[in-house]
């Protein structure tokens, strides 16, 4: 296995680490109250910088394939594939954490139901179909609204921890809102992107019929 698979596939291992710093623990009357304290204040601080790991891992592999000339049908497949479980896992965390709505996530794992089942028609045709540029860019997009909403405790705790009250009120309503804003962008991105893949193979359909 090549260097960018294996950076693919540590990307996937990373996963249940970011959900275990983010999500509390409760498994039936299993409840690690001090574990759980930890992970509610400060826990998704570990979770935002072992994200940023997982994201630097995607731009590393792609550039050291292309440098390398070590794209294989595989890597492509991994990658995708890595990208996908890395960040709809996380934004199901947050719905589970109550901070976005699960309506939006819903948007976006539909989706990647429709550009999978697209790839799935032309792999019959023998095709591998890599990511489009907007496809590249709504990743982009997603990891960088998580990795916000990942840190806004941290921000919130700069804020209290060095404004004076007149601006604490603010800048602490603002920090939300920012986060609104990525997350709403990453999801019309991620609507965006979607219409584009599916113009641009609607074609696999007709063939398939």
């Amino acid at each position: 296995m090549n260097t960018p698979n294996k950076l693919s596939l540590l990307r996937i291992l990373l996963v249940p680490f970011v959900l275990l710093f983010m999500l509390p623990i409760h498994i039936f009357s299993f409840v690690p109250t001090n574990w759980n304290d930890f992970v509610l204040g400060n826990g998704r601080i570990i979770a935002g910088i072992l994200f940023i790991i997982a994201s630097l891992t995607d731009m590393a592999d792609g550039k050291i394939a292309r440098k390398y000339n070590l794209i294989t049908n595989l890597g492509k497949f991994l990658d995708s594939l890595a990208d996908k479980m890395l960040v709809i896992s996380v934004l199901i965390a947050f719905v589970d954490l109550g901070r976005i709505s699960s309506v939006f996530v819903i948007i976006i794992v539909l989706r990647e139901f429709m550009v999978t089942g697209i790839r799935l028609i032309a792999s019959e045709k023998g095709v591998v179909m890599a990511a489009e540029m907007i496809g590249k860019i709504k990743t982009v997009t997603q990891m960088t609204a998580v990795i916000y909403l990942l840190f806004e405790p941290l921000l919130r705790l700069i804020v209290t921890s060095v404004a004076t009250a007149e601006v604490n009120q603010t800048l602490l309503p603002a920090i939300p809102i920012i986060g609104d804003i990525l997350f709403l962008f990453s999801v019309f991105m991620t609507i965006l992107s979607g219409m584009d893949y599916l113009v641009r193979n609607i074609g696999y359909f007709r063939e398939s019929k």
